[in-house]
């Protein structure tokens, strides 16, 4: 079976009435969610966010795309989806899909928004490109993990393909087109996850470069480029080359039928899902028991094998490897009894009482716990005492999960608490009805002029 063609013809043939009234609705909240992430990078995370806009600068183009935050720069569209993919994920609050432990947002979100804008497509229009662009990116996803992810940053990797497959959409290629796009982003797809224990600036480069070869790959497509037909399932393909216990049936199992978006999570805390469990576990803990954090003597985290081998990290020197640290969030927690963005503020990375208590919290891999993931993101998490008592919790589904959801009312509070320092409370309360309104919208206009403050 040919499946690149099936997910070819499937982008080139779905119609926005096609869409569930769920999906358009999922796919409302994934545009606001991801929108709040990209403003709140100015406040969180200054320096990836100059450097989004010193590169978007650098392709300037007058009649371009927005970059979100910045009322008087616009950009070539596939550096602008660059751009505005840097600043989604700088943070690491971007919403994730965790069958293919993809953000989804922060690679169909940009190239939607910026040919959208640049091609003055409706808001159903831009919907229908974000859809295409989510359904093919997690099914690439859920194709090639878990063993994908022994090198691969799935953002990065997988993205890509979503990220064409919603350029291709939002540019109006028929079968043919989309088919050779995604050839072109097969060719492209790369990220590594070298990023964990330094905590460096590629794991947020990688979806906004997903994002702009999406937005490259349609582009070359819709000039005659051509690419292998067969990119997937070739024997020197993608999931050949990516997996070593490729799934080429999850390529297209349920297309047109189950919507994967709808197993979409948008994230409680800012910081890689793996922690959130463990957050939970240790704040119910603590807010059960008053425990001292000073009376800590060592704290266990037993869980799925994936945390211990890459998130485990405990030499923790900058704020996105306190992100990506399970330890790190576990003890802050602990030691706060919360755990927000002030939790990962450089000053709060050097706390003498939180060094001491990330040296005694340890990850470890239980295989009964193993078996359970990637359904459930399981976390037994155990609080030793220095007198002796120890208290224990377990948490299976991190509150934002689709089996534990944030209501619409909390993903709104989350977008208003991301967007505070950029927009204040009118302008936010505006953007959120610009996007609500998109199904009736004839053009983006009103929600790019939104993007700023």
């Amino acid at each position: 079976m040919n499946e690149t063609r099936t997910l070819a013809e499937f982008v080139a043939r779905l119609r926005y009435e096609d869409l569930p009234q769920a999906v358009i609705d999922q796919a409302c909240r994934i545009v606001i969610d991801t929108l709040g992430c990209a403003l709140s990078a100015w406040t969180e995370d200054p320096g990836k966010s100059r450097i989004a806009l010193e590169i978007a600068k650098l392709y300037g183009a007058e009649r371009g795309a927005s970059v979100i935050g910045v009322a008087s720069v616009k950009a070539q569209p596939a550096f602008a989806a660059l751009a505005n993919g840097i600043l989604a994920n700088a943070a690491d609050n971007d919403d994730t899909h965790k069958r293919a432990l993809l953000h989804t947002g922060s690679v169909v979100v940009p190239p939607a928004l910026a040919l959208a804008e640049t091609r003055g497509l409706s808001g159903r229009e831009l919907i229908l490109a974000l859809v295409a662009g989510y359904e093919v990116a997690v099914r690439v996803g859920m194709a090639v993990m878990p063993t994908h992810y022994r090198y691969w940053h799935s953002t990065a990797t997988n993205g890509t393909f979503g990220a064409a497959a919603c350029a291709a959409k939002a540019l109006g290629l028929d079968a043919d087109g989309v088919q050779r796009a995604l050839g072109l982003a097969g060719t492209q797809a790369a990220g590594l996850n070298t990023f964990f224990e330094s905590g460096d600036m590629t794991k947020s480069i990688h979806p906004g470069k997903a994002a702009f070869n999406g937005v490259l790959s349609a582009q070359l497509a819709q000039l005659g480029a051509t690419s292998p037909p067969t990119m997937l399932e070739h024997p020197k393909g993608y999931l050949a080359a990516y997996s070593l216990e490729p799934k080429p049936q999850m390529l297209t199992a349920g297309l047109g039928t189950t919507w994967e978006i709808l197993q979409n999570g948008f994230k409680y805390f800012p910081s890689i899902l793996a922690s959130h469990s463990p957050i939970q576990a240790t704040l119910t803990l603590v807010g059960k028991h008053a425990i001292d954090p000073a009376q800590i003597a060592r704290i266990t985290n037993e869980t799925y094998n994936t945390v211990k081998s890459h998130f485990s990290n405990k030499d923790v020197s900058t704020v996105m490897a306190a992100r990506v640290s399970v330890p790190y969030c576990i003890a802050i927690a602990a030691i706060d009894g919360k755990l927000g963005q002030a939790q990962f503020a450089p000053a709060r990375i050097n706390d003498p009482l939180l060094r001491q208590v990330l040296a005694n919290t340890e990850v470890i891999a239980d295989a009964e716990l193993n078996q359970l993931y990637p359904d459930k993101f399981p976390a037994r998490v155990t609080i030793h005492l220095k007198n002796g008592a120890s208290f224990q919790e377990t948490v299976l589904f991190p509150k934002g999960d689709p089996q534990d959801p944030l209501s619409a009312a909390e993903i709104e509070a989350k977008f208003r608490d991301n967007t505070h320092g950029q927009l204040g409370a009118a302008r936010a309360g505006e953007l959120l009805q610009a996007v609500y309104a998109l199904p009736e919208a004839r053009t983006v206009e009103r929600l790019s002029a939104l993007l700023h403050a």
